[in-house]
């Protein structure tokens, strides 16, 4: 199998599932190349598990289809407008319970590390400090925010979905559930 094309804000899509083994040939190159892109794919074309990695590094399945692999808004105008094109149409995105949004630090995207349970993110206590604070507006007690938090699970509901900026190392994250 051929190495995979390097991402810079999802550096390792297979461990994430966003890119899998496979025979498929690509949509847009003609080619099976031994993996398929198995994020979601935002086009008018249904495209779902017919992109190669290659194809959406180079662009060129977002300009054949104008597809993009994830989809955010609210986006800091500290964020400049190359990097946001770079994730929209050149990154793997990934695949949650509820709509997807990637995270952004230090005025840049952060890498997707994938999902992610309350013992995954142990390690990194500032990613389980953006948990306990994304509940705050919902007025739940502290007991309440804790015991969401020890519920997430990595391949369940809840999940968290874990980041790190690229420029400090800060462990981000963010959680949905059905």
């Amino acid at each position: 199998l051929a190495q995979l094309p390097e991402f810079r804000y999802h550096p390792k899509p297979l461990e994430t599932g966003s890119v899998k083994p496979s025979d498929a040939v690509c949509m847009a190159c003609n080619r099976a190349r031994g993996f398929i892109y198995a994020g979601p794919v935002y086009s008018i074309e249904e495209l779902s598990e017919s992109i190669c990695p290659w194809c959406i590094a180079d662009g060129s399945a977002a300009e054949r289809y104008e597809a993009q692999f994830t989809d955010f808004e609210n986006v800091s105008s500290e964020v400049a407008p190359d990097v946001i094109k770079q994730i929209l149409t050149r990154t793997p995105g990934f695949v949650g319970w509820q709509q997807e949004h990637w995270m952004f630090h230090c005025g840049d995207g952060a890498a997707f590390l994938g999902p992610a349970g309350y013992k995954e993110l142990l390690p990194f206590p500032d990613a389980v400090d953006v948990l306990r604070h994304e509940r705050d507006g919902y007025g739940w007690p502290l007991q309440a925010v804790e015991e969401y938090l020890t519920s997430l699970r990595t391949n369940g509901s809840p999940t968290a979905y874990h980041f790190e900026c690229r420029h400090c190392a800060t462990h981000i994250a963010y959680s949905d559930f059905t």
